[in-house]
Order: structure tokens, then sequence, then C-alpha cells
């Protein structure tokens, strides 16, 4: 292969990833800066690993918040409740780990 052809395939290839950068911009431009996973009702607002293969996470829906349990093989509603603030974080943990603990104390001093 001769120098011009190498070089020929090399400023061909730079074309074609620059083209494909550009439709990518161009295409979150036109979505307003979105994402395109997030354009339906739902938004994952917090969430907390439980284990490696357990989590909790807080999903928005409209003005509820649903407190949401994930194992393999099965997700389950925990809790559901009026949207709201997250209190923020003081000791260095995720607002909604916090949050979290909080409730779960606050449901055991019921009892």
């Amino acid at each position: 292969m001769s120098g011009a052809a190498l070089l020929q395939m090399l400023l061909g290839l730079t074309l074609v990833i620059g083209i494909l950068f550009f439709g990518a911009y161009f295409l979150r431009k036109l979505n307003g800066g979105r994402s395109f996973g997030n354009t339906g009702p739902l938004r994952i607002v917090g969430g907390l690993m439980i284990s490696t293969r357990e989590r909790i996470v807080l999903v928005e829906v409209g003005d509820a918040w649903i407190v949401i349990g994930i194992v393999p093989g099965q997700i389950k509603t925990l809790h559901t409740l009026p949207k709201g603030e997250l209190p923020a974080s003081q000791s260095g943990e995720k607002p909604f780990g916090q949050w979290l603990k909080q409730m779960t104390e606050r449901k055991n001093e019921n009892k």
C-alpha cells in the first residue's frame, strides 16, 4: 500500500468519524440537550445499593414518588408518597440514602 493511499484512507476515516460526532451533537441540540432515554413520564430521583444484586430506587411519576425494591427477577413497590424535596446531606451520605435511613428509623419507632 502506497503512502498516498494510506493518507487518503486516514483522511476518509477522520471525515467519517467527524460526521458522526457532528450528527450526535446536532441531534442533542435538536432534542434540547436532554438524553434520548429520559423522554417519558418517569424520572429516577435517587438510588441506594443494598448489595451487589439488590437496590432501592426512588422514582418520580407525576406528583408522586415511588420507592421500588429491585432484586434479580423481581421489582416490587415498597412505598408511595407525595413528591417532595430530599433533605441536604450533612454526613457525606447521598441524600436518598440518608432519607431512607430516617424513614426506616421513624417507621421502627412507631411500632
